[in-house]
């Protein structure tokens, strides 16, 4: 049976891609609702509008769009960023066909769409998550394996400056004892905390005011701080300690880094907002609270940023590199993810933590 042309625009309307039908001029002449949706704009607004309006690529694939309808040529496009109207660049996959228009039998070019963002995040999202779980077994491993001889290396300067006959020579055993009380206290803090998480309810708002109120205690220099938040953020069940440690590591980080680079009028933003049906992982969350710290600092050196939540790995000569690996781990532990962007003059860490009630 061949469908009507009523069951046919009926499809064309449910599909998920989006589908864009251009005129010779690559004015757009049909739209359907997937396609609205991936480029910020109503059909009624994208009706008659030249294509490269509506998403922008370059001049040379506007002239292989114009070519591939003189052509014949089909052509398909992976992982490509376009810049939308309103300016908002997005990552798409794209097709283009091109047919005859069935009704006034002109050329015309079909294109299929699709958006590669959310696919790439969730991505790299199992990609920091693999990351995050093989570096903690790696670790666990090694730090058994340190602390042990440590052990072993302590007990024996103690009975050795036991057996010293001269006291003066309490120097070198101590240097020795205090050695490994540091090695041992920097593998405990690889190893994260030996305390079960206590669950309580949790306004995320509180855990920020307390994170706000320990920098600005501690802060080397005259950071601004701005603070935007939801309040129809609901209370969730969480360790709240956890998360204050967590977010405090990324602000503390982001403060030092301003102050050490010298910027002018450094300034911190804390911002939280909620988004709805959000995948974390392989896990599709109905709500999670998003957190956003952001600095108008340096930004993160690009040898650093495929290794950024690992330990000991650090942009700062006086850094330990925990911080960041630390406060992975714990979000981790509420089945959130941190995620981040930068460039110089802007760096953003983002919290994503799944709302869940007792």
């Amino acid at each position: 049976m061949i469908a009507s042309a009523v069951v046919n625009q009926q499809l064309l309307e449910y599909l998920n891609t989006g589908i864009l039908l251009l005129d010779v001029d690559l004015s757009v002449i049909y739209m359907n609702p997937a396609a609205e949706v991936l480029l910020q704009v109503s059909g009624r607004q994208g009706l008659g509008e030249h294509f490269y309006d509506l998403a922008w690529e370059s001049e040379e694939d506007k002239t292989a769009l114009q070519g591939s309808i003189s052509t014949g040529y089909t052509f398909t496009k992976r992982e490509t960023e376009v810049v939308l109207h309103n300016t908002q660049s997005i990552t798409v996959d794209y097709s283009v066909s091109p047919i005859v228009h069935p009704e006034s039998h002109t050329p015309c070019l079909l294109i299929e769409i699709q958006g590669r963002d959310r696919l790439m995040r969730i991505s790299r999202e199992e990609q920091i998550i693999s990351k995050q779980e093989t570096t903690r077994e790696l670790v666990r491993g090694m730090a058994h394996e340190i602390k042990n001889p440590l052990g072993g290396i302590r007990g024996a300067a103690q009975l050795l400056s036991r057996a010293l006959p001269d006291a003066s020579l309490d120097e070198y055993t101590n240097i020795i004892i205090e050695e490994a009380d540091r090695l041992r206290d920097l593998v405990d803090r690889l190893l994260g905390s030996h305390q079960l998480p206590k669950q309580e309810a949790t306004n995320i708002h509180e855990v920020i005011e307390r994170v706000c109120q320990l920098i600005e205690v501690d802060q080397l220099g005259d950071v601004k701080i701005i603070r935007d938040y939801d309040p129809s953020i609901p209370e969730f069940i969480s360790d709240k300690s956890q998360l204050i440690q967590a977010i405090l590591n990324l602000c503390r980080n982001a403060v030092q880094a301003m102050i050490e680079a010298g910027i002018e009028n450094p300034t911190l933003s804390l911002r939280t907002r909620t988004k709805s049906q959000f995948t974390i992982g392989h896990q599709r969350h109905r709500l999670v609270a998003h957190i956003s710290i952001t600095d108008n600092g340096p930004g993160i050196p690009d040898n650093l940023k495929e290794n950024l939540f690992y330990p000991m790995v650090s942009g700062r000569a006086e850094g330990t590199g925990l911080g960041l690996s630390i406060a992975q781990s714990l979000i981790n532990q509420h089945e959130g993810i941190i995620e981040y962007e930068s460039e110089a003059g802007r760096t953003q860490f983002s919290i994503f933590l799944p709302l869940k009630h007792s």
